[in-house]
């Protein structure tokens, strides 16, 4: 311990800057519970009534030692905690669905600030982690759960922007990494135990939507009771808090307020056309004379997801082209004689949001469905209910059941409007036939943007090995993201 006149005026200099740095953090997050560790920090940097670095006084060598790393990682992990939830994070793609705009094996420095970061929801989490250890184990605690609060960014979430996120879904999943979608897997079981077990395959097209309404509620409870009957296939149902959730990332191709359709493949906001990524691809069949050269193969792009080496093979395989790498094949004599555009049909609308509403829709043929907007209302009705149910329980939290006769009651009183308390977003990837967005889990509320990712700071190819050329991508290291947008 240091009386006062013993603390030096550099230490004195050092404290006030840091004190000031701390206060000014403090202004912007908005969080005055803070200013209790001031008197620990002053003291820390000048006169250490409290003995922070007591170990340093051990005489067991191998203790000191221990206590040292402990210290070391200590502050380490608390760093990375703060920087973390307040500055910046690592993304890495982990999927094609946004190529060939962003490739699997890039590595994003994601901002934080750029739309604000959110203050700690669950606050007690192992930094670098997002839900699980390596060894599977959950890594955070669930309580105490603080409510969702935006600090002040640098702007808002633009049209076409690429966006990191917590997936919507996630609230619910199941431990078996297989099962993508506990929602598209509870819906599907449900059904295919209905038609093929129970032998009541009904034709769901010749039902009011209030009958709709009661069979998509026994598909879900026929589902739900498949799942938990076969643990050993499925793993446990787990439900895990909102920025506990997995990170996604995609495009935002629809903001609050907007209403969003798509035709033929092409996506309409507000009744216009809007402009495609310069990198989007489609799924082809494509009938292959003979196999396409590794030297064709590279120059198209096409990636071991795009093109699995085993398909690579005379007769027909689906391939995913952007416009560029389709005229290449194109321009190839003797490689492909046919080159036609994957079509979709309307059964397999079931995967697609919301799974308990009779569309018929289509990955490529979606919509109309207006995205909400914090303080609007929308009119509510059996027939639009599916669209907004899980954002009026879930994601806001409120109480919603459907009476006998088709009557809504929300928090136990009859409704046939609703206002949002958040505003909602669209995402999808690029890759628009291999993407899982919002086509099949619907609308991404705000409290679960994450960031935007502001640059590539590392490329790796996953289907080169270390020590081969092209392993690591040099030319887009370093590569603005918004360049893409």
């Amino acid at each position: 311990m240091k009386k006062l006149s013993e603390v030096s005026k550099k230490q004195w200099i050092k404290a006030g800057i840091y004190l000031a740095l701390y206060i000014l953090f403090l202004i912007w997050v908005k969080s005055w519970l803070g200013i209790i560790v001031i008197p620990f920090l002053i003291d820390a940097m000048t006169t250490r009534i409290i003995k922070w670095d007591w170990w340093k006084q051990l005489k067991n060598k191998t203790l000191y030692q221990i206590m040292g790393w402990i210290d070391a990682i200590v502050f380490a992990l608390i760093a990375v905690y703060f920087v973390n939830i307040y500055v910046f994070q690592n993304y890495a793609i982990p999927s094609s669905s946004l190529e060939k705009s962003l490739l699997i094996g890039d590595h994003l420095y994601v901002s934080k600030v750029a739309y604000g970061p959110r203050k700690p929801m669950t606050p007690l989490t192992m930094p670098l982690t997002q839900n699980t250890f390596p060894n599977g184990a959950k890594s955070y605690f669930d309580k105490p759960q603080w409510p969702y609060e935006r600090v002040k960014g640098f702007g808002k979430v633009k049209q076409n922007e690429i966006v990191v996120f917590n997936y919507p879904g996630g609230d619910t999943v199941v431990t078996n990494p297989r099962v993508i979608d506990y929602y598209s897997q509870v819906y599907s079981d449900g059904k295919e135990y209905c038609n093929e077990v129970l032998h009541r395959e009904i034709n769901i097209d010749t039902l009011s939507a209030l009958q709709q309404r009661r069979v998509y509620e026994m598909y879900y409870n026929l589902g739900r009771k498949i799942i938990v009957q076969n643990e050993q296939i499925f793993g446990k149902i787990i439900t895990r808090p909102v920025d506990r959730r997995e990170n996604y990332v995609k495009r935002c191709v629809g903001l609050p307020g907007q209403t969003l359709q798509i035709k033929d493949g092409i996506i309409y906001i507000d009744g216009a056309a809007s402009k495609q990524p310069d990198a989007v691809q489609f799924n082809y069949l494509v009938r292959l004379l003979r196999p396409i050269p590794e030297s064709l193969r590279e120059k198209m792009d096409l990636s071991s997801d795009g093109l699995n080496p085993v398909h690579n093979h005379k007769g027909i395989v689906e391939l995913p082209l952007t416009q560029k790498a389709k005229e290449i094949l194109e321009s190839q004599k003797g490689i492909a004689d046919t080159i036609i555009r994957r079509t979709w049909n309307q059964d397999e609308s079931m995967w697609l949001f919301p799974q308990n509403m009779n569309t018929h829709w289509t990955v490529d043929d979606f919509g109309p469905v207006w995205i909400p907007q914090k303080g609007a209302t929308v009119d509510l009705s059996i027939d639009n209910l599916p669209l907004y149910e899980r954002i009026i329980k879930v994601y806001e939290g409120n109480d919603l059941k459907v009476e006998r006769d088709g009557s809504i009651l929300i928090n136990g009183q009859k409704a046939n409007s609703y206002t949002f308390n958040m505003d909602y977003y669209w995402m999808m990837g690029d890759n628009r036939h291999n993407s899982a967005d919002s086509r099949f889990w619907g609308f991404v509320p705000e409290d679960h943007i994450v960031g935007r990712p502001v640059f590539i700071w590392l490329s790796l190819d996953k289907d080169k090995k270390w020590g081969q050329k092209g392993k690591i991508r040099w030319n887009r290291i370093f590569h603005s993201v918004k360049s893409y947008n």
